[in-house]
């Protein structure tokens, strides 16, 4: 697997992250379990972007500086921007299935915090992994390109046949096989994973969260990381858009949570936008759609929803 990016801009993208998360979990400690409000949730979605927009700067000098070409760091600096694009708008349908499932387990909000942070970690190790065997996959096996490609328009055809409706979580199979393995408490025990009972460990409504939160990232990873191979063949760019995406993923969900409401469309719109990224997967020997035409298209649709979302969004009745 072929990257563009230095040995020093790794470490530098390693440290950066070991340095966020330590930052999050310090900050996370400090505040105790508490709720997480619109304005404190909306400043840290404004960090973490601006993290990723510097980082993406940081980026397109490297290329720059190792290339001589400033037509090469443009390229590569916009399938990151891309790729960051795409991964955050698919990580939306993360956020609705993790209101979902606080909502079902009746999850306390200020206990929500501490199951995404551990979430999300989780999911970078596993990305990481996805993504590396993925880069590997491709570069032996081209034809793997068009099994992705196809994979995305079927996911996306599936999205928007199913949206709108509403989950039945009582049904997942991955709930049900939890209930029968794992004795668990009916009432949460704070921030704690288990609790004794009787003179029993047994596990508390949290684990059983936490069990259905990285369920959900191993499906939504298996979406969103063909998609982010349809921009770049380049580990570098893969791995970084997908981890910045995702380490503003606990921010966004509060912030979201909030709104969820007003942009009830937006399932339509992640819908259209993987066909897209899989139409253009299964295309990519016979023509390249230019990264800034994927770019504009992907913010297109995004921005279309969330409008047509504001606008069909029913007025509340007058009494």
């Amino acid at each position: 697997m072929e990257t563009i990016a230095p040995l020093w801009l790794w470490l530098t993208f390693g440290g950066i992250v070991l340095a966020s998360l330590f930052i999050d979990f310090v900050v996370l400690k400090k505040q105790g379990a508490h709720e997480i409000g619109v304005k404190e949730a909306l400043n840290w979605s404004l960090v973490w972007i601006a993290l990723s927009f510097l980082f993406n700067g940081l980026f397109w000098w490297a290329v720059k500086d190792t290339t001589g070409s400033s037509e090469i760091a443009n390229t590569k600096s916009l399938e990151f921007l891309t790729g960051y694009l795409i991964e955050k708008s698919l990580a939306v349908d993360n956020i609705f299935v993790f209101l979902l499932i606080f909502t079902y387990f009746a999850v306390p909000t200020q206990f929500q915090k501490r199951v995404l942070m551990i979430g999300i970690i989780g999911a970078i190790v596993l990305r990481t992994i996805m993504i590396l065997v993925g880069g590997w996959l491709l570069a032996h096996f081209h034809w793997v390109l068009y099994v992705f490609g196809a994979f995305l328009i079927l996911t996306g055809l599936k999205m928007w046949w199913a949206a709108g409706k509403e989950p039945d979580l009582e049904d997942n199979p991955a709930l049900k096989l939890l209930r029968r393995l794992l004795p668990v408490s009916k009432n949460y025990d704070g921030e704690n994973f288990w609790t004794v009972e009787n003179g029993k460990k047994i596990a508390t409504p949290l684990f059983m969260v936490i069990c259905l939160i990285a369920l959900t990232d191993v499906i939504f990873a298996v979406d969103s990381i063909p998609a982010i191979f349809a921009i770049t063949s380049d580990p570098f760019i893969v791995l970084t858009s997908n981890v910045f995406a995702i380490l503003g993923l606990r921010a966004m969900y509060f912030l979201l949570a909030a709104v969820a409401d007003k942009f009830h469309l937006l399932n339509y719109g992640l819908a259209v936008i993987l066909v897209f990224i899989g139409t253009k997967m299964c295309l990519v020997d016979f023509y390249k759609i230019p990264v800034l035409v994927s770019l504009g298209v992907v913010a297109g649709i995004l921005v279309v929803t969330m409008l047509l979302s504001v606008r069909s969004a029913k007025a509340p009745a007058k009494i």
